[in-house]
């Protein structure tokens, strides 16, 4: 099994904080919560988050400047911004992925989460095939005899 992923999720609303909690741990991933901006970076110093999901707009520092600082520490880690104005995306400029707050299911976020993580952990590793060399006393083979001039 798969360990879970774990996503950290900023929001001076304890409600909608508890919402997106509860949403994101039953489809099995392991939820990191806090109001505070400042904490928040505190706890992706710590190691371990996978995603960071926070709200733009906040008390004593907006979701932009928490993404700005979090990603000269951790560069690597997908950020995305929710806010329920849209005209923020504006601000929302260095997070990796912004998302209206009301505007999209909650299977969009859902799914948005998962291509996330899944361009942090990079493409599948492809393991080389040995390549087909076709046999020429092979009874079946439609490769031309090597004696035979084309």
């Amino acid at each position: 099994m798969r360990p879970k992923k774990t996503i950290l999720c900023v929001d001076d609303n304890e409600q909608a904080l508890g919402v997106r909690k509860f949403l994101l741990e039953t489809r099995g991933y392991r939820v990191v919560t806090t109001v505070s901006a400042h904490e928040a970076i505190e706890i992706l110093r710590s190691g371990g988050v996978d995603l960071v999901l926070s709200d733009l707009i906040m008390p004593q520092m907006d979701g932009n400047e928490m993404v700005y600082r979090m990603k000269e520490i951790t560069p690597e880690i997908p950020m995305m911004l929710l806010s329920g104005t849209v005209k923020a995306f504006d601000r929302a400029c260095h997070a990796d992925a912004f998302l209206p707050k009301g505007a999209c299911s909650p299977v969009e976020l859902l799914e948005r989460i998962r291509v996330m993580i899944a361009r942090k952990r990079g493409p599948k590793k492809i393991v080389p095939r040995p390549q087909f060399e076709p046999s020429y006393n092979a009874p079946y083979s439609n490769a031309p005899h090597p004696a035979v001039a084309s």
